[in-house]
């Protein structure tokens, strides 16, 4: 059977496809950075806390004022990124649609917490599974998927707890669910 000019074979066709999930991979993991950034940034500001707390401060959950200038230079990098990055690929759609809307639920999450006396911690957490599992899924790396449940087991953890010992699971939490599959997938990247 005769190709016709412009039409694609079906091995063309999977082959642009196979083409476009390796980019779309590749542009994820490249990303890796993200997931080391915000995993020291978010463990140091749960370990703050909880040492703070320890250290009988009054107001110990102002650590997390780091978190202002990571996102500035989050937002920066992204911008940047986005002006170097070779192609976008639907599957880096949805993970950049998916890490933004997480972004969107963490700020509406902490804007209006003293509604809920800042009791975010479990709820942070199990959040923090969605996004986490999903990327995991995409780019099929089972340590963020495996991450993405420490997640939302910690979040678990976190409801039945007190609160003093909440900050210290949501570090060990980052480090699971962030910093260990972050630096597998930097190891992967070189």
């Amino acid at each position: 059977m005769k190709q016709e000019s412009g039409e694609l074979t079906a091995a063309q066709s999977l082959d642009i496809i196979a083409a476009m999930i390796r980019e779309a991979k590749s542009n994820i993991r490249s990303n890796y950075f993200f997931f080391l950034f915000w995993g020291w940034v978010v463990a140091l500001a749960n370990l703050g806390v909880f040492v703070l707390q320890k250290l009988a401060v009054e107001q110990p959950y102002l650590v997390w004022a780091i978190t202002i200038p990571a996102w500035i230079y989050t937002l920066a990098r992204m911008v940047r990124g986005r002006k170097t990055q070779r192609a976008t690929t639907h599957f880096d759609r949805i993970s950049r649609w998916l890490w933004m809307t997480f972004g969107v639920v963490i700020f509406t999450l902490v804007f209006f917490g003293f509604k809920i006396n800042y009791q975010l911690n479990a709820v942070l957490l199990v959040v923090a599974a969605i996004p986490t599992v999903v990327s995991g899924v995409i780019l099929k790396f089972r340590p963020l998927v495996a991450g993405g449940a420490v997640f939302w087991v910690c979040g678990v953890v976190n409801f039945l707890i007190p609160m003093e010992a909440q900050s210290l699971i949501g570090a060990i939490a980052i480090v699971c669910g962030y910093l260990i599959p972050g630096y597998k997938l930097k190891s992967k990247e070189g």
